[in-house]
Protein backbone atom coordinates (compact mmCIF):
# COMPACT_ATOMS: atom_id res chain seq x y z
CA UNK A 1 0.00 0.00 0.00
CA UNK A 2 2.80 2.46 0.88
CA UNK A 3 4.50 1.78 -2.45
CA UNK A 4 1.24 2.33 -4.33
CA UNK A 5 0.64 5.76 -2.77
CA UNK A 6 4.17 7.01 -3.28
CA UNK A 7 4.18 5.74 -6.86
CA UNK A 8 0.86 7.44 -7.58
CA UNK A 9 1.95 10.74 -6.06
CA UNK A 10 5.28 10.64 -7.90
CA UNK A 11 3.47 10.06 -11.18
CA UNK A 12 0.90 12.73 -10.41
CA UNK A 13 3.51 15.40 -9.81
CA UNK A 14 5.89 14.42 -12.59
CA UNK A 15 4.37 16.99 -14.94
CA UNK A 16 4.43 19.70 -12.29
CA UNK A 17 8.11 19.10 -11.51
CA UNK A 18 9.08 18.92 -15.18
CA UNK A 19 7.30 22.24 -15.70
CA UNK A 20 9.34 23.68 -12.85
CA UNK A 21 12.55 22.84 -14.65
CA UNK A 22 11.41 24.69 -17.76
CA UNK A 23 10.11 27.71 -15.91
CA UNK A 24 6.31 27.43 -15.85
CA UNK A 25 3.73 27.67 -13.09
CA UNK A 26 5.27 25.14 -10.75
CA UNK A 27 8.01 27.45 -9.51
CA UNK A 28 6.90 30.83 -10.76
CA UNK A 29 8.02 30.78 -14.35
CA UNK A 30 10.93 32.29 -16.22
CA UNK A 31 11.71 35.99 -16.02
CA UNK A 32 10.19 36.62 -19.44
CA UNK A 33 6.85 35.39 -18.06
CA UNK A 34 7.00 37.32 -14.84
CA UNK A 35 4.06 39.69 -14.26
CA UNK A 36 4.23 42.25 -11.45
CA UNK A 37 0.86 43.27 -9.98
CA UNK A 38 2.28 46.77 -9.38
CA UNK A 39 2.66 47.21 -13.14
CA UNK A 40 -1.10 46.72 -13.49
CA UNK A 41 -2.01 49.32 -10.87
CA UNK A 42 -2.01 47.43 -7.55
CA UNK A 43 -1.25 49.84 -4.71
CA UNK A 44 -0.33 47.38 -1.96
CA UNK A 45 -1.10 49.95 0.76
CA UNK A 46 -3.90 48.00 2.54
CA UNK A 47 -6.24 50.90 1.78
CA UNK A 48 -6.93 50.80 -1.94
CA UNK A 49 -8.88 47.79 -3.23
CA UNK A 50 -6.51 45.90 -5.53
CA UNK A 51 -8.90 43.19 -6.78
CA UNK A 52 -9.18 44.51 -10.33
CA UNK A 53 -5.45 45.09 -10.75
CA UNK A 54 -4.57 41.62 -9.46
CA UNK A 55 -7.10 39.90 -11.71
CA UNK A 56 -5.92 41.89 -14.73
CA UNK A 57 -2.37 40.76 -14.01
CA UNK A 58 -3.48 37.12 -13.84
CA UNK A 59 -5.39 37.43 -17.12
CA UNK A 60 -2.37 38.93 -18.85
CA UNK A 61 -0.19 36.10 -17.54
CA UNK A 62 -2.66 33.46 -18.74
CA UNK A 63 -2.98 35.13 -22.15
CA UNK A 64 0.80 34.90 -22.54
CA UNK A 65 0.65 31.16 -21.99
CA UNK A 66 1.26 31.18 -18.27
CA UNK A 67 3.98 32.19 -15.86
CA UNK A 68 4.34 33.94 -12.55
CA UNK A 69 2.17 36.68 -11.07
CA UNK A 70 4.46 38.41 -8.60
CA UNK A 71 3.44 40.31 -5.47
CA UNK A 72 6.28 42.59 -4.25
CA UNK A 73 6.33 43.67 -0.57
CA UNK A 74 3.13 45.40 0.44
CA UNK A 75 -0.36 44.67 1.73
CA UNK A 76 -2.82 44.04 -1.10
CA UNK A 77 -6.45 44.42 -0.02
CA UNK A 78 -8.77 42.46 -2.27
CA UNK A 79 -11.92 40.48 -2.83
CA UNK A 80 -11.99 37.30 -4.92
CA UNK A 81 -8.86 36.68 -6.99
CA UNK A 82 -9.38 34.27 -9.90
CA UNK A 83 -6.64 31.78 -10.73
CA UNK A 84 -5.95 30.65 -14.29
CA UNK A 85 -4.26 27.53 -15.66
CA UNK A 86 -0.45 27.49 -15.95
CA UNK A 87 -0.04 30.41 -13.56
CA UNK A 88 1.59 30.87 -10.19
CA UNK A 89 0.77 33.50 -7.62
CA UNK A 90 4.12 34.28 -6.04
CA UNK A 91 4.24 36.26 -2.79
CA UNK A 92 7.62 37.76 -2.03
CA UNK A 93 8.86 38.20 1.52
CA UNK A 94 6.94 41.14 2.95
CA UNK A 95 4.00 40.67 0.58
CA UNK A 96 0.56 40.08 2.04
CA UNK A 97 -2.77 39.49 0.31
CA UNK A 98 -5.53 40.67 2.68
CA UNK A 99 -9.19 39.80 2.37
CA UNK A 100 -11.50 42.80 2.31
CA UNK A 101 -14.31 43.01 4.86
CA UNK A 102 -16.70 43.96 2.05
CA UNK A 103 -18.65 40.70 1.66
CA UNK A 104 -20.04 41.72 -1.74
CA UNK A 105 -16.50 41.55 -3.14
CA UNK A 106 -16.38 37.76 -2.84
CA UNK A 107 -17.53 35.30 -5.47
CA UNK A 108 -18.26 31.58 -5.37
CA UNK A 109 -17.47 28.71 -7.71
CA UNK A 110 -20.00 26.28 -9.14
CA UNK A 111 -19.34 22.83 -7.71
CA UNK A 112 -20.57 19.90 -9.80
CA UNK A 113 -24.28 19.25 -9.35
CA UNK A 114 -23.58 15.68 -8.21
CA UNK A 115 -21.93 16.97 -5.04
CA UNK A 116 -24.28 17.39 -2.05
CA UNK A 117 -22.35 20.54 -1.10
CA UNK A 118 -23.34 22.21 -4.39
CA UNK A 119 -26.57 23.49 -2.90
CA UNK A 120 -24.76 25.55 -0.29
CA UNK A 121 -24.25 28.53 -2.60
CA UNK A 122 -22.28 31.36 -1.08
CA UNK A 123 -20.69 29.06 1.51
CA UNK A 124 -18.15 28.21 -1.21
CA UNK A 125 -16.89 31.81 -1.55
CA UNK A 126 -13.16 32.29 -1.56
CA UNK A 127 -10.47 34.93 -1.46
CA UNK A 128 -8.46 32.98 -4.06
CA UNK A 129 -10.62 30.93 -6.39
CA UNK A 130 -9.80 28.34 -9.05
CA UNK A 131 -12.30 26.34 -11.16
CA UNK A 132 -11.61 23.70 -13.82
CA UNK A 133 -7.89 24.47 -13.98
CA UNK A 134 -4.61 22.63 -14.33
CA UNK A 135 -0.97 23.40 -13.54
CA UNK A 136 -1.51 26.09 -10.92
CA UNK A 137 0.51 27.13 -7.91
CA UNK A 138 0.53 29.52 -4.98
CA UNK A 139 4.01 30.01 -3.59
CA UNK A 140 6.55 32.27 -1.94
CA UNK A 141 7.54 33.36 1.56
CA UNK A 142 4.73 35.92 1.84
CA UNK A 143 1.39 35.83 3.67
CA UNK A 144 -2.21 35.27 2.65
CA UNK A 145 -4.41 36.88 5.28
CA UNK A 146 -8.11 35.98 5.52
CA UNK A 147 -8.53 38.94 7.86
CA UNK A 148 -11.10 37.10 10.07
CA UNK A 149 -13.83 38.45 7.81
CA UNK A 150 -17.06 38.22 9.75
CA UNK A 151 -20.38 37.34 8.12
CA UNK A 152 -23.45 37.44 10.38
CA UNK A 153 -25.40 35.55 7.68
CA UNK A 154 -22.72 32.90 7.17
CA UNK A 155 -22.15 29.50 8.72
CA UNK A 156 -22.62 29.63 12.50
CA UNK A 157 -23.69 33.27 11.94
CA UNK A 158 -20.09 34.33 11.78
CA UNK A 159 -18.00 32.52 9.15
CA UNK A 160 -16.99 34.38 6.04
CA UNK A 161 -15.27 33.25 2.82
CA UNK A 162 -12.66 30.51 2.67
CA UNK A 163 -9.15 31.65 1.85
CA UNK A 164 -8.24 29.34 -1.07
CA UNK A 165 -10.96 27.43 -2.96
CA UNK A 166 -10.31 24.98 -5.80
CA UNK A 167 -12.96 23.02 -7.70
CA UNK A 168 -12.16 20.38 -10.31
CA UNK A 169 -8.49 21.29 -10.55
CA UNK A 170 -5.49 19.14 -11.44
CA UNK A 171 -1.78 19.53 -10.71
CA UNK A 172 -2.01 22.21 -8.05
CA UNK A 173 0.71 23.22 -5.63
CA UNK A 174 0.67 25.44 -2.55
CA UNK A 175 4.13 25.98 -1.11
CA UNK A 176 6.06 28.01 1.44
CA UNK A 177 3.38 30.63 2.12
CA UNK A 178 1.74 31.39 5.46
CA UNK A 179 -2.06 31.43 5.58
CA UNK A 180 -3.42 33.29 8.60
CA UNK A 181 -6.75 34.28 10.15
CA UNK A 182 -8.91 32.53 7.58
CA UNK A 183 -12.55 33.56 7.71
CA UNK A 184 -13.50 29.89 7.21
CA UNK A 185 -11.30 27.08 5.80
CA UNK A 186 -7.77 28.09 4.85
CA UNK A 187 -7.57 25.67 1.89
CA UNK A 188 -10.73 24.06 0.56
CA UNK A 189 -10.77 21.94 -2.56
CA UNK A 190 -13.32 19.61 -4.13
CA UNK A 191 -13.04 16.87 -6.79
CA UNK A 192 -9.44 17.82 -7.48
CA UNK A 193 -6.39 15.63 -8.16
CA UNK A 194 -2.62 15.79 -7.82
CA UNK A 195 -2.61 18.48 -5.14
CA UNK A 196 0.57 19.10 -3.18
CA UNK A 197 0.65 21.34 -0.11
CA UNK A 198 4.20 21.64 1.17
CA UNK A 199 5.99 23.78 3.77
CA UNK A 200 2.88 25.90 4.41
CA UNK A 201 2.14 27.45 7.78
CA UNK A 202 -1.48 27.78 8.91
CA UNK A 203 -2.33 30.05 11.83
CA UNK A 204 -5.78 30.81 13.25
CA UNK A 205 -9.05 30.48 11.41
CA UNK A 206 -11.10 27.29 11.22
CA UNK A 207 -10.03 24.18 9.29
CA UNK A 208 -6.54 24.26 7.81
CA UNK A 209 -6.89 21.95 4.79
CA UNK A 210 -10.33 20.54 4.00
CA UNK A 211 -10.98 18.54 0.85
CA UNK A 212 -13.93 16.55 -0.43
CA UNK A 213 -14.88 14.32 -3.29
CA UNK A 214 -17.83 11.99 -3.74
CA UNK A 215 -18.20 8.24 -3.70
CA UNK A 216 -17.76 8.01 -7.47
CA UNK A 217 -15.37 10.95 -7.79
CA UNK A 218 -12.89 11.18 -4.91
CA UNK A 219 -10.01 13.61 -4.62
CA UNK A 220 -6.97 11.65 -5.82
CA UNK A 221 -3.23 11.84 -5.20
CA UNK A 222 -3.01 14.49 -2.50
CA UNK A 223 0.07 15.12 -0.38
CA UNK A 224 0.41 17.42 2.62
CA UNK A 225 4.07 17.54 3.59
CA UNK A 226 6.13 19.43 6.18
CA UNK A 227 3.32 21.83 7.03
CA UNK A 228 2.63 23.57 10.34
CA UNK A 229 -0.96 23.76 11.52
CA UNK A 230 -2.03 26.05 14.36
CA UNK A 231 -5.77 26.05 13.73
CA UNK A 232 -8.89 26.92 15.67
CA UNK A 233 -10.85 24.07 14.06
CA UNK A 234 -9.75 20.74 12.54
CA UNK A 235 -6.28 20.97 11.06
CA UNK A 236 -6.96 18.51 8.21
CA UNK A 237 -10.43 17.22 7.36
CA UNK A 238 -12.72 15.97 4.63
CA UNK A 239 -13.99 12.85 2.88
CA UNK A 240 -13.78 10.71 -0.22
CA UNK A 241 -10.02 10.69 -0.68
CA UNK A 242 -7.99 8.18 -2.70
CA UNK A 243 -4.20 8.07 -2.29
CA UNK A 244 -3.40 10.69 0.34
CA UNK A 245 -0.10 11.26 2.11
CA UNK A 246 0.19 13.42 5.24
CA UNK A 247 3.82 13.48 6.37
CA UNK A 248 6.15 15.48 8.56
CA UNK A 249 3.53 17.91 9.85
CA UNK A 250 3.16 19.76 13.15
CA UNK A 251 -0.51 19.69 14.09
CA UNK A 252 -1.81 21.95 16.86
CA UNK A 253 -5.56 22.46 17.06
CA UNK A 254 -8.39 23.61 19.27
CA UNK A 255 -10.46 20.87 17.64
CA UNK A 256 -9.30 17.63 15.97
CA UNK A 257 -5.93 17.01 14.42
CA UNK A 258 -7.09 14.98 11.42
CA UNK A 259 -10.84 14.40 11.05
CA UNK A 260 -12.16 12.16 8.27
CA UNK A 261 -15.93 12.58 7.91
CA UNK A 262 -16.48 10.10 5.10
CA UNK A 263 -14.85 7.16 3.36
CA UNK A 264 -11.19 7.35 2.37
CA UNK A 265 -8.86 4.77 0.84
CA UNK A 266 -5.08 4.47 0.74
CA UNK A 267 -4.25 7.04 3.41
CA UNK A 268 -0.81 7.39 4.99
CA UNK A 269 -0.23 9.58 8.05
CA UNK A 270 3.45 9.49 8.92
CA UNK A 271 5.96 11.24 11.16
CA UNK A 272 3.64 13.91 12.58
CA UNK A 273 3.45 15.72 15.92
CA UNK A 274 -0.01 16.37 17.36
CA UNK A 275 -0.28 18.55 20.44
CA UNK A 276 -2.66 20.70 22.41
CA UNK A 277 -3.95 22.95 23.72
CA UNK A 278 -4.50 25.04 20.63
CA UNK A 279 -2.49 28.20 20.22
CA UNK A 280 -5.53 29.79 18.55
CA UNK A 281 -9.02 29.35 20.03
CA UNK A 282 -11.96 27.63 18.43
CA UNK A 283 -13.72 30.82 17.40
CA UNK A 284 -17.26 29.50 17.85
CA UNK A 285 -16.77 28.33 21.45
CA UNK A 286 -13.56 30.13 22.42
CA UNK A 287 -12.12 26.89 23.86
CA UNK A 288 -8.53 25.82 23.20
CA UNK A 289 -8.43 22.17 24.28
CA UNK A 290 -7.44 19.78 21.51
CA UNK A 291 -9.82 16.91 20.75
CA UNK A 292 -8.83 13.66 18.97
CA UNK A 293 -5.49 13.26 17.30
CA UNK A 294 -6.70 11.00 14.46
CA UNK A 295 -10.48 10.95 14.09
CA UNK A 296 -11.89 8.59 11.43
CA UNK A 297 -15.69 8.84 11.51
CA UNK A 298 -17.47 8.19 8.20
CA UNK A 299 -21.08 9.26 8.42
CA UNK A 300 -20.78 11.13 11.69
CA UNK A 301 -21.60 14.57 10.25
CA UNK A 302 -24.09 13.53 7.59
CA UNK A 303 -24.92 10.35 5.71
CA UNK A 304 -22.11 8.89 3.64
CA UNK A 305 -21.66 5.51 1.99
CA UNK A 306 -18.54 3.66 0.97
CA UNK A 307 -15.37 1.99 2.18
CA UNK A 308 -12.80 3.21 4.68
CA UNK A 309 -9.77 1.08 3.86
CA UNK A 310 -5.99 0.81 3.74
CA UNK A 311 -5.23 3.42 6.39
CA UNK A 312 -1.67 3.37 7.69
CA UNK A 313 -0.55 5.70 10.50
CA UNK A 314 3.00 5.50 11.81
CA UNK A 315 5.65 7.36 13.81
CA UNK A 316 3.23 9.73 15.52
CA UNK A 317 3.77 11.73 18.70
CA UNK A 318 0.76 13.10 20.56
CA UNK A 319 0.49 15.28 23.66
CA UNK A 320 -2.52 16.71 25.48
CA UNK A 321 -5.20 15.31 23.19
CA UNK A 322 -8.68 14.23 24.29
CA UNK A 323 -8.01 10.81 22.77
CA UNK A 324 -5.33 9.60 20.37
CA UNK A 325 -7.67 7.58 18.13
CA UNK A 326 -11.41 7.84 17.56
CA UNK A 327 -12.49 5.40 14.82
CA UNK A 328 -16.27 5.22 14.27
CA UNK A 329 -18.50 3.84 11.52
CA UNK A 330 -22.07 4.98 11.04
CA UNK A 331 -24.74 3.18 8.94
CA UNK A 332 -23.97 2.88 5.24
CA UNK A 333 -20.20 2.72 5.72
CA UNK A 334 -17.78 -0.20 5.78
CA UNK A 335 -14.16 -0.51 6.87
CA UNK A 336 -11.26 -2.71 5.85
CA UNK A 337 -7.73 -2.56 7.19
CA UNK A 338 -6.39 0.10 9.55
CA UNK A 339 -2.88 -0.20 10.96
CA UNK A 340 -1.25 2.06 13.55
CA UNK A 341 2.50 1.68 14.15
CA UNK A 342 4.94 3.38 16.49
CA UNK A 343 2.97 5.93 18.46
CA UNK A 344 3.73 7.75 21.70
CA UNK A 345 0.85 9.66 23.32
CA UNK A 346 0.95 11.41 26.69
CA UNK A 347 -1.49 13.55 28.64
CA UNK A 348 -4.60 11.90 27.17
CA UNK A 349 -7.25 13.69 29.16
CA UNK A 350 -10.76 12.58 28.17
CA UNK A 351 -11.43 9.24 26.51
CA UNK A 352 -10.06 5.84 25.68
CA UNK A 353 -9.02 5.23 22.11
CA UNK A 354 -11.98 3.60 20.39
CA UNK A 355 -12.83 1.44 17.39
CA UNK A 356 -16.63 1.46 17.12
CA UNK A 357 -18.92 0.31 14.35
CA UNK A 358 -22.51 1.45 14.69
CA UNK A 359 -23.09 0.37 11.10
CA UNK A 360 -24.49 -2.91 9.82
CA UNK A 361 -20.98 -4.20 9.17
CA UNK A 362 -17.96 -4.35 11.49
CA UNK A 363 -14.48 -2.95 11.24
CA UNK A 364 -12.66 -5.77 9.48
CA UNK A 365 -9.05 -5.64 10.64
CA UNK A 366 -7.51 -3.11 13.03
CA UNK A 367 -3.92 -3.38 14.28
CA UNK A 368 -2.07 -1.32 16.89
CA UNK A 369 1.65 -2.14 16.97
CA UNK A 370 4.38 -0.59 19.12
CA UNK A 371 2.05 1.93 20.71
CA UNK A 372 2.52 3.65 24.10
CA UNK A 373 -0.29 5.73 25.57
CA UNK A 374 -0.31 7.52 28.92
CA UNK A 375 -3.67 8.79 30.15
CA UNK A 376 -4.40 11.22 32.95
CA UNK A 377 -6.57 8.53 34.58
CA UNK A 378 -8.69 9.12 37.66
CA UNK A 379 -11.83 7.34 36.39
CA UNK A 380 -14.20 6.03 39.08
CA UNK A 381 -15.22 2.37 39.29
CA UNK A 382 -18.90 3.12 38.58
CA UNK A 383 -17.97 4.45 35.13
CA UNK A 384 -17.11 0.88 34.15
CA UNK A 385 -20.84 0.08 34.22
CA UNK A 386 -21.95 2.95 32.03
CA UNK A 387 -24.14 2.23 29.01
CA UNK A 388 -22.36 3.08 25.78
CA UNK A 389 -24.42 5.01 23.26
CA UNK A 390 -23.50 5.94 19.71
CA UNK A 391 -21.19 8.97 19.68
CA UNK A 392 -21.96 12.31 18.17
CA UNK A 393 -19.06 13.91 16.33
CA UNK A 394 -16.48 13.94 19.11
CA UNK A 395 -14.89 11.50 21.53
CA UNK A 396 -16.63 11.04 24.89
CA UNK A 397 -15.94 9.19 28.18
CA UNK A 398 -16.19 5.40 27.93
CA UNK A 399 -16.29 2.43 30.34
CA UNK A 400 -12.56 1.80 29.80
CA UNK A 401 -9.52 4.00 30.10
CA UNK A 402 -7.21 2.48 27.48
CA UNK A 403 -9.22 1.10 24.54
CA UNK A 404 -12.89 0.49 23.75
CA UNK A 405 -13.94 -1.70 20.82
CA UNK A 406 -17.38 -2.42 19.40
CA UNK A 407 -18.36 -4.58 16.41
CA UNK A 408 -14.93 -5.52 15.10
CA UNK A 409 -13.87 -8.71 13.33
CA UNK A 410 -10.14 -8.80 14.10
CA UNK A 411 -8.46 -6.53 16.64
CA UNK A 412 -4.73 -6.86 17.32
CA UNK A 413 -2.63 -5.24 20.03
CA UNK A 414 1.07 -5.95 19.49
CA UNK A 415 3.61 -4.36 21.86
CA UNK A 416 1.08 -1.98 23.33
CA UNK A 417 1.82 -0.16 26.61
CA UNK A 418 -0.97 1.61 28.49
CA UNK A 419 -0.25 3.78 31.51
CA UNK A 420 -2.05 6.32 33.66
CA UNK A 421 -0.87 9.25 35.74
CA UNK A 422 -3.53 8.67 38.44
CA UNK A 423 -5.25 5.42 39.40
CA UNK A 424 -8.16 4.60 37.11
CA UNK A 425 -10.72 2.07 38.31
CA UNK A 426 -12.21 1.25 34.93
CA UNK A 427 -10.98 -1.66 32.81
CA UNK A 428 -8.03 -0.97 30.56
CA UNK A 429 -9.87 -2.63 27.67
CA UNK A 430 -13.60 -3.05 27.01
CA UNK A 431 -14.84 -4.94 23.97
CA UNK A 432 -18.34 -5.72 22.71
CA UNK A 433 -19.21 -7.86 19.67
CA UNK A 434 -15.64 -8.58 18.64
CA UNK A 435 -14.86 -11.81 16.81
CA UNK A 436 -11.18 -12.06 17.66
CA UNK A 437 -8.87 -10.14 19.99
CA UNK A 438 -5.11 -10.71 19.87
CA UNK A 439 -3.03 -9.48 22.81
CA UNK A 440 0.67 -9.84 22.02
CA UNK A 441 3.02 -8.30 24.59
CA UNK A 442 0.14 -6.20 25.96
CA UNK A 443 1.12 -4.35 29.16
CA UNK A 444 -0.90 -1.99 31.33
CA UNK A 445 -1.06 -0.24 34.69
CA UNK A 446 -3.50 -1.39 37.36
CA UNK A 447 -4.93 0.67 40.18
CA UNK A 448 -4.01 -0.25 43.74
CA UNK A 449 -7.49 -1.68 44.37
CA UNK A 450 -7.00 -4.12 41.45
CA UNK A 451 -10.21 -3.55 39.48
CA UNK A 452 -11.03 -5.95 36.65
CA UNK A 453 -8.68 -5.06 33.79
CA UNK A 454 -11.09 -6.25 31.06
CA UNK A 455 -14.77 -6.08 30.19
CA UNK A 456 -15.67 -8.42 27.34
CA UNK A 457 -19.17 -8.94 25.93
CA UNK A 458 -19.84 -11.19 22.94
CA UNK A 459 -16.14 -11.65 22.29
CA UNK A 460 -15.72 -15.01 20.56
CA UNK A 461 -11.96 -15.58 20.58
CA UNK A 462 -9.11 -14.14 22.61
CA UNK A 463 -5.47 -15.07 22.14
CA UNK A 464 -2.50 -13.78 24.09
CA UNK A 465 1.20 -14.30 24.37
CA UNK A 466 4.16 -12.48 25.80
CA UNK A 467 2.02 -11.12 28.62
CA UNK A 468 1.34 -11.87 32.29
CA UNK A 469 -2.27 -12.89 31.63
CA UNK A 470 -3.27 -16.36 32.88
CA UNK A 471 -6.03 -18.55 31.42
CA UNK A 472 -8.31 -20.00 34.10
CA UNK A 473 -11.28 -22.38 34.03
CA UNK A 474 -14.26 -20.85 35.86
CA UNK A 475 -16.60 -23.25 37.64
CA UNK A 476 -20.33 -22.71 37.06
CA UNK A 477 -22.23 -22.96 40.33
CA UNK A 478 -25.66 -21.51 39.45
CA UNK A 479 -27.76 -20.98 36.33
CA UNK A 480 -31.01 -19.00 36.11
CA UNK A 481 -33.41 -17.85 33.39
CA UNK A 482 -34.84 -14.37 33.98
CA UNK A 483 -37.70 -12.73 32.11
CA UNK A 484 -37.43 -9.16 30.86
CA UNK A 485 -41.21 -8.73 31.22
CA UNK A 486 -42.70 -6.80 34.11
CA UNK A 487 -44.81 -9.80 35.13
CA UNK A 488 -41.79 -12.11 35.21
CA UNK A 489 -43.23 -14.59 32.69
CA UNK A 490 -41.15 -16.38 30.06
CA UNK A 491 -43.16 -16.29 26.83
CA UNK A 492 -42.65 -17.65 23.34
CA UNK A 493 -40.65 -15.50 20.85
CA UNK A 494 -39.84 -12.99 23.55
CA UNK A 495 -36.28 -12.33 24.68
CA UNK A 496 -35.16 -13.32 28.14
CA UNK A 497 -31.88 -13.36 30.03
CA UNK A 498 -29.73 -15.99 31.67
CA UNK A 499 -27.69 -15.33 34.79
CA UNK A 500 -24.68 -17.56 35.34
CA UNK A 501 -22.79 -17.54 38.62
CA UNK A 502 -19.18 -18.66 38.32
CA UNK A 503 -16.39 -19.15 40.79
CA UNK A 504 -12.65 -18.82 40.25
CA UNK A 505 -9.90 -21.04 41.54
CA UNK A 506 -6.74 -20.17 43.41
CA UNK A 507 -5.32 -17.90 40.69
CA UNK A 508 -6.36 -14.61 39.13
CA UNK A 509 -6.98 -14.70 35.41
CA UNK A 510 -9.21 -14.67 32.37
CA UNK A 511 -11.68 -17.46 31.70
CA UNK A 512 -14.28 -18.39 29.09
CA UNK A 513 -17.93 -19.10 29.91
CA UNK A 514 -20.10 -20.63 27.15
CA UNK A 515 -23.89 -20.80 27.26
CA UNK A 516 -26.06 -22.91 24.94
CA UNK A 517 -29.80 -23.01 24.32
CA UNK A 518 -30.93 -25.05 21.34
CA UNK A 519 -28.99 -23.53 18.41
CA UNK A 520 -28.05 -20.39 20.30
CA UNK A 521 -24.52 -20.22 21.65
CA UNK A 522 -23.20 -17.23 23.56
CA UNK A 523 -19.75 -16.68 25.07
CA UNK A 524 -18.38 -14.40 27.74
CA UNK A 525 -14.82 -13.90 28.83
CA UNK A 526 -14.66 -13.07 32.52
CA UNK A 527 -11.90 -11.83 34.77
CA UNK A 528 -11.80 -13.48 38.19
CA UNK A 529 -9.49 -12.96 41.13
CA UNK A 530 -8.67 -15.94 43.31
CA UNK A 531 -11.81 -17.66 44.70
CA UNK A 532 -14.06 -14.87 43.44
CA UNK A 533 -17.73 -15.48 42.67
CA UNK A 534 -19.28 -13.40 39.91
CA UNK A 535 -22.63 -13.20 38.13
CA UNK A 536 -22.54 -12.99 34.33
CA UNK A 537 -25.55 -11.87 32.33
CA UNK A 538 -26.48 -13.24 28.90
CA UNK A 539 -29.24 -11.33 27.13
CA UNK A 540 -31.29 -11.85 23.99
CA UNK A 541 -32.18 -15.52 24.42
CA UNK A 542 -35.38 -16.53 22.58
CA UNK A 543 -37.41 -19.73 22.31
CA UNK A 544 -39.84 -20.25 19.46
CA UNK A 545 -41.38 -23.43 20.89
CA UNK A 546 -43.25 -24.20 24.08
CA UNK A 547 -41.63 -27.59 24.52
CA UNK A 548 -39.05 -27.86 27.33
CA UNK A 549 -35.47 -27.03 26.31
CA UNK A 550 -32.12 -27.35 28.03
CA UNK A 551 -30.14 -24.28 29.02
CA UNK A 552 -26.57 -25.49 29.42
CA UNK A 553 -23.40 -23.89 30.71
CA UNK A 554 -20.23 -25.92 31.19
CA UNK A 555 -21.68 -29.01 32.83
CA UNK A 556 -24.61 -27.32 34.54
CA UNK A 557 -28.05 -27.36 32.92
CA UNK A 558 -31.54 -26.15 33.56
CA UNK A 559 -34.80 -26.97 31.86
CA UNK A 560 -36.53 -23.92 30.38
CA UNK A 561 -40.12 -23.83 29.17
CA UNK A 562 -41.91 -20.77 27.88
CA UNK A 563 -45.61 -20.01 27.80
CA UNK A 564 -47.62 -19.32 24.65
Amino acid sequence: MVKRIHTAIAAGFAGLLMASASGSAADGGAASRDFNVRDFGAAGDRTAIDTLAINQTIEACAAAGGGRVRFPPGAYLAGTVHLRSHTTLFFEAGARLVGTTNLTAYQQPTPPAFMPEARWGKWHRGLILGENLEDIAIAGPGIIDGNKVFDPTGEERMRGPHTIVLVNCRSAGIRDVSIIDSANYAVFFQVSDQVEIRDVKFAGGWDGVHFRGTRDRPCRDVSIINCQFYTGDDSIAGRYWDNTLIRGCIINSSCNGIRVIGPVQHLIVQDCLFYGPGLYPHRTSNRTNMLAGLNLQPGAWDATAGLLDDVFASDLTMRKVATPFHFVLKPGNTAGRIQVNRVSATGVYRAASSIESWAETPFTNVVFRDVTIECDGGGAAELAQMTVKAPGVDARPLPAWGFYARHVQNLTFDQVRLRFAADDFRPVLAADRVDRVMLDDFRFDRAAAKPDPFRFTDVAHIQWRGTDLIRIEPRVIELKAISEAADGRLTINRAFNAIVTVEGGDREGLGLVELELERQKLTRWVWLVANEKKEIGFSGLVLSTTRPCELRCQGLSRRVQVEP
